[in-house]
């Protein structure tokens, strides 16, 4: 009888011991779950850090600027780029970005030192003659890139001259140095986009984007800098343009429009500077010689 009664217990107890059991392997697989749930997710950093933070919120287009930024006469238009921040964003998400601070305006037809002089359109030029905010991407020496911009006026254009590197500089830095000697020195930030193909190497801008539409173009685009005070007028230089002293008066033309004292400029024209009072531009441009710019006495981040 008492054999039989320590069977029982023993038969009794199994089941609690089972029970048990299955509940430290339940708390040990949690503990492991928990354990692999608090591993740290590699790259997530960076990407962040590589998105522009405009492109993670509920309306992707807050800060772009569309179509009718860009239906102003030429002039009007390069003052008006300096301060917008110029994006692009690469084949795997990475998104290069720099502030424009230096400009040139190309008039179209008048203009000797366009490529659209006297109204002559190719098939190398017709962007410069398509809606205003259209990319016109053209070859120099047979290796280098300049990015322009169509505005308002046939053949009018407005070439992007220097950036302000802002995000992506890395990258930048190893998209530049592809193009550079072997053993060359590395560049530092304000050297990275500081001229025309300069900054169309570090933003990796390709011929491919010719004839784009900079106001709804997936990989490219021109946007607003929410850092900067919109009513605070920029302290623009007018200076004559870059590389152009074979096309004589209108070489002199003071065309070019840069921010005073900004490092990132690529040609700095002290005796300009002595001739511009702040927030003055174009002062000794005859009516006769360029299209009209009332009202834009004044560059301002819109």
């Amino acid at each position: 009888m008492a054999g039989r009664k320590r069977k029982q217990l023993s038969l009794t107890a199994a089941p609690d011991k089972a029970a048990k059991t299955h509940e430290n392997q339940t708390d040990l697989k949690l503990n492991v779950s928990t354990a692999k749930q608090k591993k740290p997710i590699h790259n997530v950093e960076k990407a962040e850090t590589e998105q522009s933070h405009y492109f993670t919120k509920t309306r992707p287009d807050l800060h772009r600027l569309g179509e009718e930024f860009f239906k102003q006469p030429c002039i009007s238009l390069a003052k008006a780029f300096l301060g917008k921040v110029l994006v692009h964003r690469c084949e795997d998400g990475t998104e290069l970005r720099g502030r424009i601070v230096e400009t040139e305006a190309y008039l179209g037809g008048e203009d000797k030192a366009s490529h659209s002089a006297g109204g002559k359109c190719t098939e190398r030029n017709k962007a410069m003659f398509m809606k205003p905010g259209t990319i016109y991407v053209y070859p120099i020496y047979g290796i280098y890139l300049c990015m322009n911009v169509s505005s308002q006026g046939d053949g009018a254009a407005v070439l992007l001259r220097s950036l302000e590197p802002l995000q992506g500089q890395s990258v930048m830095r190893q998209l530049r140095a592809a193009r550079r000697k072997e053993g060359a020195r590395q560049l530092k930030d304000k050297e990275l986009c500081n001229g025309p193909s300069k900054l169309c190497q570090a933003l990796n801008i390709a011929r491919r984007f010719d004839r784009r539409d900079l106001a709804s173009d997936a990989e490219v685009w021109l946007e607003r800098d929410p850092s900067t005070n919109p009513a605070e007028p920029y302290d623009v230089v007018s200076a004559s343009r870059i590389g152009i002293q074979s096309h004589g008066e209108w070489a002199k033309k003071p065309l070019r429009f840069y921010l005073r004292g900004h490092p990132c400029v690529s040609v700095v024209n002290k005796e300009a500077e002595r001739c511009s009072l702040p927030s003055t531009v174009m002062n000794d441009l005859d009516s006769s010689d360029v299209q009209s710019d009332t009202g834009q006495q004044k560059v301002k981040s819109t």
